[in-house]
């Protein structure tokens, strides 16, 4: 593997695990609830928004208000299944689609409304600079950006693995049933679990807006690239959902240096159809 070739891929593993936390709230809603956040991309472009603002305005580091908007995105994300989710829950699955859409409708054209159709860059103090390893020159805002996602999805696994909140969700994921015969409060826990989904949304837009500049067009391209993630990973893997987000970053970045960077998308999806075909169930999810 030529210098190049390994800048590249380190990029790529780099971005590829903000994608993956970005991917990992709709996983966890999906394996817990089995509801289909179809606004995901919107609200990761309204968390980039967020963190712009707070640095334009105050000058407060995407790093530093990763916590707090992710804290906003939590409570954002528990009154929403609470107030508009939860009568769906039990509906046709069509039905929750229509209300999600219609709520990314509304969410990207109020971003249009508010800021605009131009892009919103967060200009960093060491926006340019990056580390030397060797033959590697890699950059600081992806090393700190990849740094900070990882560590959040470390939390989010210690958190399902070794708390009682998360073993009383995790229960409710593998048998809803058996859950509320044993006196678990499964609303409570489905709205904590959307709280958790839509936190790991605002850290990972956070964290995006210092690789990419906030626009309302991005939300689309962001809810369908989470599809493809967790689809590759395998739908409600929490792993899966990292694993697919490095490959996916892997196979944009050598297509987008080594051919064009329109072709990012069709590598994306070229590896979602192997995925497909050899492993339906993907990578790390359990066969039905």
């Amino acid at each position: 593997m030529t210098a190049i070739t390994l800048n590249i891929v380190v990029q790529g593993i780099l971005t590829g695990l903000v994608y993956g936390l970005m991917a990992l709230g709709l996983s966890v809603i999906f394996g817990v609830m089995r509801v289909v956040n179809f606004a995901h991309g919107e609200f990761t472009v309204v968390a980039m928004y967020a963190a712009f603002l707070l640095f334009d305005m105050l000058g407060v580091s995407p790093l530093v208000s990763l916590l707090p908007i992710a804290v906003a995105f939590f409570f954002l994300g528990y009154v929403l299944q609470r107030s508009l989710v939860e009568p769906f829950i039990s509906r046709a699955e069509h039905e929750q689609f229509i209300l999600l859409v219609g709520l990314a409708t509304v969410v990207v054209n109020g971003l249009l409304l508010i800021f605009g159709p131009d892009a919103h860059p967060i200009n960093l103090p060491y926006s340019f600079d990056s580390y030397t390893v060797g033959s590697l020159f890699i950059d600081k805002v992806r090393v700190f950006a990849a740094l900070g996602a990882f560590a959040i999805c470390i939390a989010l696994f210690l958190f399902f693995r070794y708390t009682r909140t998360g073993t009383a969700i995790r229960a409710c994921a593998d048998n809803l049933t058996g859950a509320g015969v044993v006196g678990l409060n499964v609303k409570q826990l489905y709205a904590v679990t959307f709280g958790l989904g839509f936190a790991c949304i605002g850290a990972a837009g956070t964290l995006m807006a210092t690789i990419a500049d906030a626009s309302p067009g991005l939300a689309p391209a962001y809810t369908l690239l989470a599809f493809v993630i967790v689809i590759i990973g395998g739908l409600g893997s929490m792993a899966g959902a990292l694993v697919g987000g490095v490959l996916i970053g892997i196979s944009e970045a050598l297509a987008g240096f080594y051919i064009q960077p329109s072709m990012k998308s069709m590598f994306s999806f070229a590896l979602l159809i192997i995925v497909l075909v050899l492993r339906p169930q993907g990578l790390m999810g359990r066969r039905l």
